[in-house]
């Protein structure tokens, strides 16, 4: 199995002004990211606006996104909802032919006990073909996974081998790393407290800012996971402001805004999503002419 320490990458899906899908711009931020440093690719996550994409955009996403990488990186599929047999249903169905995990979010909108979310996973991991990563991101969701229930999945399931834990809560996320398996992976799902996380014993990180900064904060990262602790913090604080600036007005309209600073790709997201206003905008494209090597 790849190793998912280090740097992943939620990549998002670039649009044409008339909001159609831009697979050249897609195409042109795989290479940016793969070229800066990072050590997988995370497909239809949050960050790829997936809620807002047809069926048939989707598995467009996806034949561009696996043509771009050729081979070069890992690729985890997001694959959740709050249907758990829907999810069943495309564990059994999809071709996962190029990916080497999957990252399945917590149930959203429906706020499931912790029973129901330990229900919903049993079920993921009983027909998963490949290795399962968990998502938990209460923000989004409406209800939070708990480090216990988490825990119990682990030891439970020998495929589900690691949480995207993005609850913003790192003591809850030090509560995880004392209790977990072995060769469990807590991977942050904040950028902001990546490297407190790593340097408490996490994996790494599923990024939105590495898809603007992927040297840097892939570098971060793996300073982070060697223990030298000033340079990565040296880092850390290089593209501290950029992280605030990049979620101010939500994900990921200032993500796309840099990718626009880097002339990769249009700044356009779908409704109910807008794009970033202009100050802010200005506040970015300051920034990245600033700080981007």
């Amino acid at each position: 199995m790849p190793s998912f320490f280090g740097t992943g990458i939620a990549l998002v899906t670039p649009f044409k002004k008339d909001f159609s899908v831009d697979t050249e711009a897609l195409t042109r931020i795989v290479n940016f990211v793969i070229d800066g440093g990072v050590e997988y690719l995370v497909v239809l996550g949050t960050t790829g606006e997936p809620a807002t994409l047809t069926n048939d955009e989707k598995e467009l996403v996806i034949d561009t996104i696996v043509k771009a990488n050729n081979g070069r990186l890992p690729l985890v599929l997001g694959v959740g909802s709050n249907n758990t047999a829907q999810v069943v249903e495309e564990l059994k169905t999809r071709d996962f032919t190029h990916f080497s995990a999957i990252l399945s979010v917590s149930p959203y909108y429906n706020k499931p006990t912790q029973e129901g979310i330990y229900q919903h996973f049993k079920a993921v991991a009983e027909v998963s073909p490949l290795p399962v990563i968990l998502y938990n991101v209460p923000g989004r969701t409406a209800s939070n996974v708990l480090p216990a229930t988490i825990i119990r999945l682990a030891n439970d399931f020998s495929n589900i081998i690691g949480v995207k834990e993005a609850a913003g809560d790192i003591v809850q996320a030090m509560k995880l790393i004392q209790d977990k398996p072995k060769d469990f992976l807590v991977i942050s799902g904040d950028d902001m407290v990546t490297l407190p996380i790593v340097l408490a014993g996490g994996a790494g990180v599923i990024s939105v800012i590495g898809e603007g900064f992927p040297k840097e904060f892939s570098e971060m990262v793996r300073l982070g996971l060697a223990k030298k602790v000033d340079e990565a913090y040296a880092l850390h604080y290089k593209i501290a402001d950029s992280i605030d600036m990049i979620f101010e007005q939500g994900n990921p309209a200032g993500v796309k805004e840099i990718h626009k600073v880097l002339g990769l790709s249009e700044n356009t997201v779908r409704l109910p999503l807008v794009s970033v206003d202009d100050e802010l905008a200005g506040r970015i494209h300051s920034f990245v002419k600033k700080n981007h090597n």
